[in-house]
């Protein structure tokens, strides 16, 4: 067959705005974040809680936090722990890391001790930047790593002296105990600040030389972290800020946290060019989101499924003026089709937008237009200087048009590689390309839909089911909010499986074994019978990761047993 993805079909769906190649400058972090504060000095940089930082404040605050990294003897391409939630310390952090030639990984609060210990060790994290509520966490594992020092920031952090008190005193401001441990150094964010100099701190870095060290769960094993560099990073802003066309005089709104990669994407790119940034310490506080959103009117909304899924079942939410918010963002999990026009008829029609990205790809590669023809389900088109295309996992051949096929990429924002992982990176990264281990379609306008991961894929009786379209079929039962399938053996058939659903019901729909066949019927009309699953199970809620995503590994634990 002729190479269609060659041809990049999409490229005649692109925006006007949007060219197939981008002029990109070999500016690092940093020297991108010096020429914005010089444009935008007085301009608001951070809200936090109703307190404002400018851009010429986080410049000074962060030169003081990089003067401590080198006075702690930090050397380039040392690691620092980012381990917060979405506070004005995380972002400083972020910021000095970069001006003392560091690299930062995130560590999600979610971390089983065991997973702490593994990504600490593996990296060779050398300080960590907490907070005082997370700080036991950190406390735990510190006998089993070897970072040398520990800041510890607060909540109220950057609050009004009053508020600060009162919030406290109130127990109305969470706040944790933090004690010292043996042979680490044990200093508070504040004391850092106070102590060390705003003198600039510059320390050299090149387009090739590592910016994140982000780690991420493969199919096997450990979790491995994926060293993108300044390349990598920077060079994605571009083609995001770009393609979605944001600008500095807009306001950025996004639950996603910085610890994951597309938080740190979004905060990176937009503090890079002088956005306004709304701070989320919370991502599940639907009631703080709805008030900043009243308050402060967003340009855009960034935020996982189930953040909108919370914010739609308010009342107060669907009543808001959301006129000025151009756009909202949807990532890292599928968005049911079924709940896009729910979710526009507060939004605006035409503002909802899907997009594809990993942590191995800086993370963008994929979106629907800004401008342009959406298509539910889809994750949209390359961007670009982005090449795609699909192919058979198992014959390697090129998928046919329509056909589903695992997708390859090849760009600039492509990773280097696994950290001290040559052979999983040598598994990754074949011929230039990056197989991604996600199975997806295109159709004849260049749009791509994902199928399902390929671990995810369950063999029935040599049948393949792709577990997401049985998902996409199952959200549209009435009955039926969130619904993920996935595959558990067959103990009658050794070397096969069976499939097995977990089912959020609506409210007001009982859990009864009538439901179960009422669902079960429904599916026979709608799929062959070998998709149809031999277990349903009814839960409260699906199992998710920190950023919301529904963790299928989880579910796939708790059905084992229901044979």
């Amino acid at each position: 067959m002729a190479d269609i993805y060659s041809q990049k079909p999409w490229l005649r769906n692109y925006d006007k705005e949007v060219g197939p190649q981008l002029s990109y400058e070999d500016k690092t972090f940093a020297e991108m974040f010096a020429e914005t504060v010089k444009r935008y000095p007085d301009k608001t940089a951070l809200i936090y809680l109703d307190t404002k930082l400018t851009f010429k404040e986080i410049d000074a605050l962060s030169n003081k936090l990089a003067q401590y990294l080198l006075k702690c003897g930090l050397q380039p391409n040392d690691v620092v722990g980012l381990h917060m939630p979405n506070i004005p310390a995380h972002y400083l952090g972020v910021i000095a890391v970069q001006k003392a030639g560091c690299i930062s990984t995130g560590l999600s609060p979610l971390l089983t001790p065991t997973e702490m210990v593994h990504q600490l060790n593996d990296s060779g994290t050398k300080m960590i930047i907490t907070v005082d509520v997370l700080f036991d966490k950190i406390a735990e594992v510190a006998d089993k790593t070897s970072f040398g020092t520990v800041v510890v920031s607060e909540i109220a952090d950057f609050l009004p002296g009053i508020k600060k008190v009162l919030g406290k005193l109130l127990k109305k401001i969470p706040t944790g105990n933090v004690v010292p441990l043996k042979g680490k150094t044990v200093i508070r964010f504040g004391q850092v600040l106070k102590d060390m100099p705003a003198t600039p701190v510059a320390v050299a870095r090149k387009m090739n030389d590592p910016i994140f060290m982000m780690y991420t769960g493969g199919t096997t094993g450990p979790a491995k972290g994926a060293l993108l560099t300044q390349k990598n990073y920077m060079y994605n802003r571009l083609q995001v800020l770009t393609w979605l066309d944001i600008r500095a005089e807009h306001i950025a709104l996004s639950a996603f946290p910085l610890f994951h990669i597309a938080g740190l994407a979004l905060g990176g790119f937009t503090i890079t060019k002088g956005t306004t940034q709304i701070c989320v310490p919370n991502p599940r506080d639907s009631h703080f989101l709805i008030g900043v959103m009243k308050k402060y009117r967003p340009s855009f909304l960034v935020n996982v499924p189930t953040v909108y899924f919370e914010l739609m079942k308010k009342q107060e939410f669907k009543q808001l003026d959301l006129s000025s918010t151009k756009w909202c963002l949807s990532a890292a999990a599928p968005f049911p089709a079924e709940s896009i026009k729910e979710l526009e008829s507060t939004i605006g029609e035409g503002n909802f937008i899907e997009l594809y990205g990993m942590t191995e790809t800086s993370p963008v590669t994929c979106c629907n237009p800004r401008y342009g023809k959406k298509k539910a389900s889809s994750i949209g088109m390359p961007m670009p200087d982005t090449e795609f295309k699909l192919v058979d996992p198992e014959t390697g051949q090129l998928a046919e048009p329509g056909q589903p096929g695992e997708i390859l990429i090849r760009g600039p924002q492509v990773m280097n590689g696994y950290f001290n992982k040559p052979e999983e990176t040598a598994n990754s990264l074949r011929d230039g390309w990056l197989h991604t281990g996600d199975v997806a379609r295109m159709d004849e306008d260049g749009y791509f839909y994902i199928v399902d991961r390929l671990k995810d894929m369950v063999i029935v009786s040599g049948f393949k089911v792709f577990t997401k379209e049985l998902d996409d079929v199952l959200s549209k039962h009435p009955d039926i909010q969130l619904a993920a399938s996935v595959g558990i053996s067959d103990p009658e058939r050794p070397g096969s499986e069976r499939v097995a659903c977990a089912i959020v019901l609506r409210p007001g729909i009982e859990k009864s074994e009538a439901e179960k066949e009422k669902i079960r019927a429904f599916l026979k009309e709608n799929i062959a019978p070998y998709k149809v699953p031999k277990v349903i199970e009814f839960m409260d809620e699906l199992p998710t990761s920190g950023v919301g995503k529904i963790l299928k590994r989880e579910i796939k634990k708790m059905m084992s047993g229901k044979i």
